[in-house]
Parts: C-alpha cells; sequence; structure tokens
C-alpha cells in the first residue's frame, strides 16, 4: 500500500519540511551531548558525597609520628588524697526575749458518754382537768379528771398527795380538792397513776390565783349610845374618799361588811366567800369620835 503520492504537488513539499526538520532536530540533540569542539570546555557538575574524599597532594606517604610520652617525675603526686573536713559549729544564736516557750496543750481524751435512753411514752393518757384555775384561800371544790385507759385502781395525786378518787370510767375520774391544798397562790401538779407507779400519765397543772382584795382603808368607828348597830369609815385607796359604812353594807361591789369593831373591819367576798381582814389604821385610831373628850357639865361642876 502507498503511503505517499509524490504525483500531487502538495506532498513533495511535506516530505521536504519533515525532512528539514529531523535532520535540525538531530543537529541539536548532537550539540547538547557533545559539542562543535569549542575551545572552552564546558564545566563538569560535581555531586556531593556524604563522606568528603580526602586529596592525596603528596605523591609519597610520610610515616605517623607518635607523641612523645612524658616521663613521670615522682609517683607520690599522683596518690589518692584523703580528705578530712575539720569539725564546724555554728555559734550559739542570741536568746530572744520576745519568744516564750510554749507547750502543746495536751490533747483532751474525749469523755465516752453513753447515750440517755428516751423515756418511752406514758401508757395512760391524761387529756384535761377541770377546774384548771382556781383562787387561793377558797372551800373546798371537786375536781374531774378527763383522758383514756383509766382503771379502777388508778388514782389522782396532787403535788405528790394521794386523793381520794371515784371512778367513772376508763375515760373520767374525780375527786376533792380540801381547801388546804390551795391555801396560797402557785401552781399544783396533778398526775394519775396507780400507787405502786407501774401505769402513769403525763403531769397536767391547775392554777392557783391569788384572790382579789378589797380597795379600802379602815379609819375610824362610831358607836351610837342605843348599840343598835356600829357604824364605821372607810376610805378609798383610789380617790381617798371617805364614807360611812354599816354592818350587813356592799362595799366595792362585791365585798360585805361582817364584822365592825374597834380594833379590825371584816369584809366576805360575796362571790369567792373569801373573808378579808382589814385593820384599823394605827394614825386614824384617835381620829373618831370617841377619842373626842366630853365636854363638863355644870351641875358636875357644884358641890352639894
Amino acid at each position: 500500500m502507498q503511503l505517499v503520492d509524490l504525483n500531487k504537488p502538495g506532498e513533495k513539499k511535506k516530505l521536504l519540511a519533515a525532512a528539514a526538520l529531523g535532520l535540525g532536530a538531530i543537529i541539536v540533540l548532537w550539540w547538547a551531548l557533545f559539542g562543535f569542539g569549542d575551545s572552552n570546555p564546558r564545566p563538569t557538575r560535581t555531586t556531593a558525597s556524604a563522606t568528603p574524599t580526602l586529596r592525596n597532594t603528596q605523591t609519597t606517604s610520610r610515616p605517623q609520628q607518635q607523641a612523645p610520652v612524658a616521663e613521670v617525675q615522682n609517683l607520690a603526686n599522683f596518690a589518692p588524697v584523703d580528705y578530712l573536713p575539720s569539725s564546724y559549729s555554728a555559734p550559739e544564736p542570741k536568746r530572744n526575749i520576745f519568744a516564750f516557750y510554749e507547750p502543746p496543750a495536751k490533747p483532751v481524751a474525749e469523755a465516752s458518754t453513753t447515750p440517755t435512753p428516751e423515756p418511752s411514752p406514758p401508757p395512760v393518757l391524761l387529756a384535761s382537768v377541770s377546774p384548771s384555775n382556781v383562787y387561793a384561800r377558797t372551800a373546798d371544790f371537786k375536781l374531774e379528771v378527763a383522758g383514756d385507759k383509766f382503771t379502777p385502781a388508778m388514782r389522782i395525786f396532787v403535788d405528790g398527795r394521794e386523793m381520794p378518787t371515784t371512778y367513772k370510767g376508763p375515760q373520767q375520774l374525780s375527786t376533792t380538792i380540801s381547801a388546804s391544798l390551795i391555801a396560797a397562790p402557785g401552781s399544783r401538779s396533778v398526775v394519775v397513776r396507780t400507787p405502786d407507779n407501774s401505769l402513769w400519765s403525763a403531769a397536767l397543772p391547775i392554777q392557783v390565783a391569788a384572790p382579789p382584795v378589797p380597795n379600802f382603808n379602815y379609819v375610824g368607828i362610831t358607836s351610837p349610845q342605843d348599840r343598835v348597830a356600829d357604824q364605821a369609815w372607810v376610805q378609798d385607796k383610789n380617790n381617798k374618799t371617805i364614807m360611812t359604812v354599816y354592818r350587813g353594807d356592799i362595799i366595792g361591789g362585791r365585798f360585805r361588811v361582817t364584822s365592825i369593831s374597834q380594833k379590825e373591819l371584816v369584809l366576805t367576798d360575796t362571790s369567792l366567800k373569801i373573808k378579808h381582814t382589814i385593820a384599823m389604821s394605827e394614825s386614824d385610831k384617835n381620829a373618831g369620835p370617841l377619842s373626842r373628850p366630853t365636854p363638863r357639865v355644870d351641875s358636875e361642876d357644884d358641890e352639894p
């Protein structure tokens, strides 16, 4: 098969151009590799190596000379040295007059405390007492006690004194409090328990208050000649007014005059039935009509 048709006018030119280009490429390659014999030789490139090579500039090698060995003059100078340091003591420091020795505190051994067991709750319930407030110096009164789990063997104790107790049921007891137990103001403790203390209750108080007292002074007395009734002079402490009272009168709204004498005036509280004694004032004993001198009668001055 024919690759190139030389009869065509353009094929010859292409063939000549390709030949010229190939010849030029060969010339350039030759010049790059071998050159054309220039006078100046092209420098050669050297690559550095890891280990440098020593150039032997001298053609003849010199024999290696040995270092002269120094003669040892005295071997004692090279003996080991034994160093013995001298003892050194620091000077005693001066005393600081402001520094005092304080001995360390001795540890205090903690005493092993046995925990106190909590008391068991009372097996009997004491809920209330009636009455819970009374006046001192009053008469005997009945005390009612309410609670739970009462038994016929249980008694009422007032300030540790056993009282005659009436059993009314498991929730109610009663007793009579004598006037001697409430003669003075204060608080009284009420407990319900058995005599052997096998069953007991908590304590409840009874408050005993001081009774109201009359606010009067007894300043004088008048005794009429018919001796039917005595008349007393009473002074109110608030407004200092003096009023005349008879036996049976009520003063202050609640105090009845029950006795009149030259020494004292007795008043009775109409509500509490308490008697109050008021002594006559020492400065007013001689202020009444009995202390006045009786005028002389003319008939007594004449002699028979």
